[in-house]
């Protein structure tokens, strides 16, 4: 018995140290210039500003992830990016989930009325607005775009794994937004 409470209490100083450090380091990233994987950052600072007429988002194509920063409150986080019809979307996946509600806060935040922000790719910042697409036929491309670049599924991407997708999305499984020009 003494033995059983010498391991709990060994876990528990674990488990503390682990907490202390993960808060630790959350707090330290939020007011920091942009976002790492794992934690949110704060205002972006570094990077021109873009102005001017808007570039040809394919380059987002060879692009994993971008940061995006939402204003109020200012934090910034890491998010993927992907272009459709020449207007690029973000996504955010697994929002009926417990999970996606703590760890996806920031849609919610966007859909809520937060929804000015700043896109950073390429040591550029464009100030953006997010705009929740629901439904319609942009999502088919935004679906088949999505399963090819983040699920490797091959081009072209097939009819009925692009309803499945747009399913998905119109379900409220996975939220879409655009990235309007403000």
């Amino acid at each position: 018995m003494k033995i059983l409470k010498i391991v709990l209490q060994m876990v528990g100083f674990v488990v503390l140290i682990g907490a202390v450090t993960i808060g630790t380091l959350r707090i330290q990233r939020s007011s920091a210039d942009g976002a790492t994987v794992v934690f949110p950052g704060g205002e972006m600072i570094a990077g021109e500003l873009h102005t001017g007429a808007e570039p040809d988002w394919s380059f987002t194509d060879d692009i994993f992830t971008i940061e995006l920063q939402l204003n109020d409150p200012m934090a910034t986080r890491t998010i993927f990016i992907l272009e459709s019809e020449g207007k690029i979307y973000v996504v955010s996946g697994y929002m009926k989930s417990f999970l996606g509600r703590i760890w996806k806060e920031w849609a919610f935040e966007a859909d809520e009325g937060n929804d000015e922000g700043v896109l950073r790719v390429n040591n550029v910042r464009y100030p953006r607005q997010l705009v929740r697409i629901k439904e319609g036929d942009v999502l088919n491309g935004v679906a088949a775009k999505l399963l090819a670049k983040y699920s490797g599924v091959p081009t072209p991407v097939s009819a009925e794994a692009i309803a499945t997708a747009r399913a998905d999305i119109e379900d409220g499984n996975s939220w879409i937004f655009e990235l309007a020009p403000r």
